[in-house]
């Protein structure tokens, strides 16, 4: 790391003067063109720059972001962007649609929305999506952003505007975990007076409602929304009651000062239908295995914004958020959980409670300098605490919020984390070189007062991590770039790497963070009008893999296991094929695309005998993902699309679980391979109304794609869903 330390050198050193360019209207470009837009564009505000072939590139399709948009800087960084508006809405707990456009993501996914589970590259099990962060207008959604980092909470599709994939420098540029950076934007204040109320109603009992207003009020821009959604499941004890409401005030203090809060709320209650084994879901996939299982959950968050542009060269953005979430869950303790269609019975449960109040910061100044240059510097504080208790109670439908019986875990936890950073954009030419380092520091705090084992554990976990980058680019051709990039992430330790309910730490428990290191290169570009490419490959070296390891019967550690290996090649395209109709009407689009990863991931080094050479899990040798998308104006919108992912491990042994002679074969060591297609429409009638439809999983296949490494129990997926609705837009 010498190289890119005397790099950063260079970069702290390089502040000086300017060439401007208004990275705020650069980005409202970006969103505005949409990457097929030939005929009809919507016209955009016209961005003055002296070298405007350095910026035209990145605003003239919305696959990628803008090399700096507002503070920060993504140039060489791989980046995709799905722009919702190009697409029918999207309804119910249907993830794939949102991450369709996006290469290589897998989904373990589940029948009801408690959590979104995703994983990357073979980086880790996509269980509550540990090991992916993700945001929210660059505020990260997890419940504990250092100590919990699961993903319990997802924004309503109807509410974002754009999601944004970041890889490679997503740890530079955002904070802990490996890559990417998955970042929801949410809608802003319109400039006119809009709404929608939409009702949609489907299968299993689905009713969903989205309402919502947007407009000016004065010199105040606000943007408020509701969303309600409830289903009965697929499966008995499926149902769920979702609840979530936005509120957004934007004002300007003068023409360059802005001021804004945005307050997300959401509430959600879940019946959990339960895992079952192979067998189980062999012989009939829509049985319940957990019928008195539940969840409930709540997020409140407010974010203030405070942004100045102090003149074409410079500009700074401020937030503050803080907010509350929790997560309660009943789990039964059944007496019969391995026939394969009778209902279990509980005698009994038991009632985790998870409570996360949270308040973070984060700024950052940007100076523009020379023919497209740019410095940027900032800093992030964040904490958290996080009571986590259970109880044991005879009551299998135990209240959730006063549970009564036997409190049996106690924790009183807290986090802290800390980082400056800093990025330098140099201009050669054709040529740019970004470098970039952050320093972070973490703490995790953990004080056991009650506990099933006989070590309580009470100590405080410091570490410092510092991290660096480099990326070089180089515009070739008529609308070309390659790429390079080498950059540094890392996974922080969290509070079950130190304590937990489920078995005793040694006293001397105290392993390293987890990193990475990525390299990718590619080329990627829009040489002729409609048309959009990226390929590139990558390899990411991990380094310090935490697991954790039994000492005895009754005892266990964590510990760095060893490394890993991952590497491949990953593309994606779209190309409106309306341009090779010239006759075809002004304002239709039919825009195709595709998007492949293919990857081989490998331990290369383990303190587990036999495990060098072993496949990590989730890391399917494939993910292959298309679908065609017709537009036409006035209101038009047809999307078919198919997804198809190869067989991959559950767990790091690369072996499958045995099962009760009683009940058949265990889950085989591989979850299969699927592939899945999904239809979505939307017609706009005469007037304010539109009509809206669709079918997920068309060819309604069988399948699984969430296995739970312990015990090897699998959760089916969703068979074919339809749903149908209507909106009325003012």
């Amino acid at each position: 790391m010498k190289c890119t330390s005397c790099a950063l050198a260079c970069a702290l050193a390089s502040l000086s003067c300017l060439a401007g360019v208004d990275a705020r209207a650069a980005q409202t470009a970006a969103a505005a063109q949409h990457p097929a837009a030939r005929k009809a564009a919507p016209a955009v505000p016209k961005v003055v720059i002296k070298a405007p072939w350095l910026f035209n590139r990145a605003t003239r399709y919305a696959h990628s972001m803008p090399e700096v948009p507002g503070p920060e800087i993504t140039v060489t960084k791989k980046t995709t962007v799905v722009q919702l508006g190009d697409q029918p809405p999207i309804i119910d707990n249907h993830e794939r649609e949102l991450f369709d456009r996006m290469p290589g993501i897998v989904l373990a996914e589940q029948q009801n929305p408690t959590e979104l589970n995703v994983t990357y590259r073979g980086l880790g099990n996509p269980q509550e999506s540990e090991y992916v962060l993700l945001m929210q207008d660059g505020i990260p959604m997890e419940m504990d952003w250092i100590g919990y980092p699961t993903l319990y909470y997802i924004p309503d599709p109807e509410t974002i505007s754009q999601v944004q994939m970041i890889r490679g420098g997503s740890g530079l540029l955002y904070g802990p975990e490996p890559e990417p950076v998955i970042n929801f934007v949410s809608k802003e204040p319109t400039p006119t007076t809009t709404g929608t109320i939409q009702q949609v109603g489907g299968s299993d009992g689905l009713y969903s409602t989205y309402d919502s207003i947007s407009g000016p009020a004065g010199p105040i821009g606000y943007r408020a929304d509701f969303s309600h959604r409830q289903s009965d499941g697929q499966r008995a004890n499926g149902d769920y009651d979702l609840n979530s409401g936005d509120l957004d005030l934007d004002y300007s203090i003068d023409s360059r000062q802005k001021l804004g809060l945005a307050v997300h709320a959401y509430s959600l209650e879940s019946g959990i239908a339960g895992f079952m084994d192979y067998a189980q879901f062999k012989a009939d996939p829509n049985q319940t295995t957990s019928p008195d299982d539940r969840d409930w959950e709540h997020r409140y968050t407010g974010v203030l914004t405070y942004s100045n542009q102090f003149d074409s060269r410079d500009l700074y953005v401020q937030k503050l958020w803080s907010g509350y979430q929790d997560l309660i869950t009943r789990s039964g303790n059944y007496l019969d959980t391995t026939a394969l269609i009778t209902t279990p019975v509980a005698t009994g449960t038991t009632v985790a409670g998870q409570r996360f109040h949270y308040t973070g910061l984060d700024g950052r100044f940007i100076h523009h300098y020379g023919r497209g240059g740019a410095f940027t510097v900032g800093y992030t504080a964040y904490e958290s605490t996080s009571p986590y208790q259970e109880f044991n109670s005879a009551n299998p439908l135990a209240d959730p919020y006063s549970p009564g019986g036997t409190l049996i875990y106690n924790d009183e936890r807290s986090s802290h984390y800390a980082a400056v950073f800093a990025e330098n954009l140099y201009r050669f030419g054709r040529f740019h070189v970004v470098t970039s380092a952050r320093f972070n520091h973490e703490q995790i705090d953990s004080d056991e007062t009650v506990a099933p084992h006989p070590y309580l554990v009470n100590g405080v976990w410091r570490k410092n991590i510092p991290l660096f980058g480099i990326g070089i680019g180089n515009d070739f051709g008529r609308g070309n770039e390659t790429y390079i990039n080498i950059s540094q992430g890392f996974r922080p330790m969290r509070y079950l790497d130190v304590a937990s309910p489920f078995g005793k730490f040694a006293p001397n428990n105290n392993p390293d963070p987890t990193q990475y290191l990525t390299y990718e290169a590619g080329v990627h570009g829009w040489p002729i009008t409609g048309f959009y490419y990226d390929a590139s490959v990558f390899q990411v070296d991990v380094k310090n893999s935490i697991e954790t390891l039994p000492l005895t019967p009754t005892e266990s550690i964590s510990v760095n296991t060893g490394d890993q290996r991952s590497r491949g090649v990953e593309a994606e395209t779209s190309y409106d094929l309306f341009q090779l109709l010239p006759a075809a009407p002004a304002g239709a689009h039919l825009a195709a695309f595709a998007n492949a990863s293919l990857l081989n991931a490998v331990y290369t080094s383990s303190i587990t005998a036999g495990q060098a050479g072993k496949t990590p899990p989730y890391a399917p040798h494939y993910v292959l993902k298309g679908g065609l998308t017709l537009s036409e104006a006035p209101g038009l919108k047809l999307s078919l699309v198919v997804d198809a992912v190869g067989s991959q491990y559950f767990q790091a042994s690369d072996a499958g679980i045995a099962a009760p002679a009683s009940i058949g074969p265990g889950t085989p060591a591989r979850i299969p391979a699927y592939t899945v297609a999904d239809f979505s429409a939307q017609y706009r009638l005469a007037g304010h109304w539109r009509v809206i439809g669709g079918i997920s999983n068309l060819t309604n296949r069988e399948y699984y794609s969430r296995v739970f490494i312990s015990g090897g129990k699998i959760e089916p997926a969703l068979s074919r869903q339809f749903y149908a609705g209507i909106a009325y837009d003012l």
